[in-house]
């Protein structure tokens, strides 16, 4: 089974357009919405959520200069800050993976995003 990235959001930029004042130093969470890549043409689009910090290394620098030891989990580091090109990146990556079943599938998206099931307990 393989992936499809259905969309990128984020609730703090407009992926779309967004370009940092300085793209040395900036930072921006993405939400990365991804479901099986074999769906029926009738069938709705379905997915679960994945978030990513895709970040410069000089933002990074900073946020541990002011607020100390940062976990390096779901972080993609650019240099310098493009967010097209990390999205691109970030699809191609995506949609390269390939599993038996989606929760097998969703465990390696879980290694590149914040998987919103993640650590969920039936």
């Amino acid at each position: 089974m393989r992936a499809t990235l259905h969309e990128i959001i984020s609730t703090d930029v407009d992926v779309e357009t967004f370009r940092p004042d300085d793209p040395a130093d900036a930072g921006v969470w993405v939400r990365l919405l991804v479901g099986p890549a074999q769906q029926q043409d009738d069938e709705p689009l379905s997915g679960e959520s994945f978030d990513v910090l895709v970040c410069t290394p000089l933002w990074l620098r900073r946020e541990v200069v002011e607020n100390g030891p940062q976990i390096g989990r779901h972080h993609l580091v650019v240099e310098p800050f493009d967010l097209p090109r990390a999205t691109a990146y970030l699809r191609e990556l995506v949609e390269s993976l390939d599993e038996a079943d989606w929760d097998a599938l969703a465990e390696k998206l879980a290694r590149i995003g914040h998987w919103e099931f993640e650590d969920y307990q039936e």
